[in-house]
């Protein structure tokens, strides 16, 4: 493990399409007021909101996405604005696909999945699956727990050529070679190379692992718990609202 990666891992403090434990839900509600526009708190941040284009595995701009922006609780932003704060040291930024989604938006991916021969986007995010697998699969659940708003999809960026972090994988990519324990240990940081669960035999390299690994590394640090499944999604341990689904949309908030 890089050096970059020791002196954040030491400081630890501390689980779609991103979905995570469907929980036990109260009333649905449309209070944003302890939400944040992220670019307030976190203005460093880069925001690529692939859902409100098209580009994604839907192939259409999703249910609630109004404008071009990303949201959060206002404990999970500052804590984000630490993360950001951190990695700018190391010489990144933070990019940032998604974060709080509304109820409906999960309502669409829903619905995309039962219409089993809308493939369009196949080829980009789930080449190796049949579509049918989805909801089996959990790739596709009715609850999300970006609906509480404490939950991110993030990468990042190089200050000095100004390009993504290669990953080794695209966001929302459906198949084990999106799990932070692809190629390697996420507790260790030991790049092992083990592409043994890959459908394809599919790899990717020790530094692509790495790069993984740093963006881990800082969210844990600040008290974000990653998610098995998916290298690029993060929820705030201790979100402040565990058991709530909000539905308004996402746009600007005053």
């Amino acid at each position: 493990m890089s050096a970059a990666i020791l002196s954040i891992a030491c400081g630890m403090c501390l689980l779609s399409s991103c979905t995570d434990d469907n929980k036990q839900t109260v009333s649905p509600t449309d209070d944003s007021s302890q939400f944040v526009t992220l670019t307030t708190a976190v203005p460093d941040a880069i925001l690529e909101i692939r859902y409100f284009g098209t580009y994604n595995f839907v192939g259409s701009r999703i249910d609630g996405y109004l404008e071009p922006t990303a949201l959060l609780t206002r404990v999970a932003a500052d804590s984000l604005r630490a993360v950001s704060d951190d990695v700018k040291r190391l010489g990144y930024r933070l990019k940032i696909y998604d974060a709080y989604r509304p109820q409906c938006a999960v309502d669409h991916f829903v619905r995309w999945a039962a219409d089993t021969a809308d493939t369009l986007m196949k080829d980009y995010f789930y080449p190796d699956l049949d579509k049918s697998v989805l909801f089996d699969q959990e790739y596709i659940m009715e609850k999300s727990g970006h609906t509480r708003g404490s939950t991110i999809d993030l990468t990042l960026c190089d200050m000095a050529s100004e390009k993504e972090l290669d990953m080794g994988g695209t966001f929302d990519w459906f198949g084990p070679e999106s799990h932070p324990d692809f190629c390697g240990n996420p507790d260790t940081g030991e790049y092992t190379g083990d592409n043994s669960k890959s459908p394809a035999q599919r790899s990717i390299t020790p530094e692509q692992f790495e790069h993984r690994m740093i963006l881990r590394a800082a969210m844990m640090r600040h008290g974000f718990k990653p998610l098995s499944s998916e290298w690029w999604h993060f929820t705030l341990a201790n979100e402040p609202f565990p058991d709530t689904y909000f539905t308004f949309h996402v746009k600007q908030l005053n």
